[in-house]
């Protein structure tokens, strides 16, 4: 016997999803837009030497990556703390080098092939002993345009 009554019938009104597609849409063209694809998963430690004359490759799609360096943490277990070479996303060894080569040539079209160039990011604590056998293996495979990938900067004395 109360004097207010609760009506029964009140509900939440309905959610318009009219602009749900719109929404959607944009978020997509956002990632898509926004998103970096990594082209290599690094396994080794590649904290690279500094050079105060340097110059910006034009063209990365003509460029083949040969990294070298130790093992980071999270491989050091199976691969060892040797310097190692990796290609792609692999660790490798010396004579992975010349068919890693002629498959980046196979990839491309022919008339692309003698501007390829074969950048090397060398850790700076790499035994320039691993660093000729690699050179040594792109002469064998007649790849001579050779850069050698850098940061800016001088180097301090520690």
């Amino acid at each position: 016997m109360s004097k207010f009554k609760k009506s029964g019938g009140n509900e939440l009104p309905a959610i318009s999803t009219a602009s749900l597609p719109d929404i959607v849409f944009m978020l997509l063209f956002f990632f898509m837009v926004a998103t970096v694809m990594r082209q290599n998963t690094l396994m080794i430690d590649n904290e690279l030497p500094y050079a105060d004359q340097i110059e910006k490759l034009d063209k990365k799609d003509l460029v083949m990556y040969i990294y070298a360096g130790k093992p980071s943490e999270r491989y050091a277990g199976s691969a060892g703390t040797q310097s190692k070479i990796q290609l792609n996303d692999k660790f490798a060894d010396i004579k992975d080098i010349k068919p890693f080569i002629l498959a980046e040539r196979a990839s491309k079209r022919e008339e692309l092939i003698p501007f390829l160039t074969t950048a090397l990011k060398v850790d700076k604590d790499t035994n320039m002993g691993l660093v000729g056998d690699i050179k040594k293996e792109l002469r064998d495979v007649r790849a001579l345009k050779i850069n050698y990938t850098t940061k800016k900067g001088e180097a301090t004395s520690n």
